[in-house]
């Protein structure tokens, strides 16, 4: 197989540049994954043709406008996910340029593109007296109350991410120094204190021994807890709360996914 076919310039792309040479987390990969195979799916019904019959010619900067065109007119994605597929699909094409120098053409013409301007998403959050409420309204003797009194703690205490708190394991607490090493966006670690209650629990809910590795939130079948695992069970103990936004619609309460 040609080094310059497409499917081995998509493969060294995920694999090399996205995984070894960026060191890129298994959460973007999946978002840089699911962008493309949305733009790949639409150049195949574009052409009427088979996705193991496209061609690197076939990626045009026309194509790309088009694709992020019919995202807002018949996928009905909102202009902040119009332009998050625009950042992958310019990454993407930068890559293939540097790969095969004669489609830096069309990689100037994607990178031209502009970002559409978005108002940035309102901010919701609660007042102390609410997160008084949650606490005060977790069941007292339920299998997982001692899981989830102490998800929701971290989450109040830290201000983590939700997929900080997924990737979260053993190692990562440093619970005699009251803190805990958080594996944040772009590979960036941060180290957040921790309040004595929070370490308490902590303490109780991992107990004396397990590997360095374990997962710290884990689900009933012993596996960690997922992102969407995380908002659900935020979800289930704030549906006493009714949160509206500006415009009066109720809102559902979530941790922060992105900042």
């Amino acid at each position: 197989m040609s080094a310059t076919t497409l499917g081995a310039l998509l493969l060294a792309f995920f694999e090399d540049h996205l995984k070894a040479q960026k060191g890129a987390s298994p959460a973007t990969i999946k978002s840089y994954r699911d962008a493309v195979r949305l733009f790949l799916l639409f150049v195949a019904r574009d052409l009427d043709r088979r996705l193991t019959k496209l061609q690197l010619e076939d990626l045009t900067a026309e194509r790309v406008r088009r694709f992020l065109s019919t995202l807002e007119s018949e996928r009905h994605n909102h202009v902040r996910s119009r332009n998050q597929r625009l950042a992958v699909l310019r990454t993407f094409f930068e890559y293939l340029a540097t790969r095969v120098p004669e489609h830096l053409l069309e990689a100037e013409r994607v990178m031209a593109m502009p970002v559409k301007r978005t108002p940035p998403p309102p901010t919701l959050y609660l007042e102390r007296d609410e997160i008084r409420t949650v606490f005060a309204q977790l069941p007292a003797s339920d299998l997982y109350t001692l899981r989830d009194r102490t998800l929701l703690l971290l989450l109040y205490n830290s201000g983590a991410r939700v997929q900080e708190v997924a990737e979260l394991r053993r190692h990562n607490l440093e619970l005699d120094h009251h803190r805990v090493r958080l594996h944040g966006k772009g590979d960036k670690w941060r180290t957040c204190p921790l309040w004595d209650e929070t370490v308490s629990l902590l303490r109780q809910l991992l107990g004396d021994g397990g590997p360095p590795e374990r997962p710290v939130f884990v689900s009933q079948r012993g596996q960690a807890l997922t992102r969407f695992g995380i908002y659900k069970i935020v979800r289930r103990h704030t549906d006493c709360l009714a949160k509206r936004g500006s415009d009066g619609e109720p809102q559902s309460i979530s941790p922060p996914s992105r900042w």
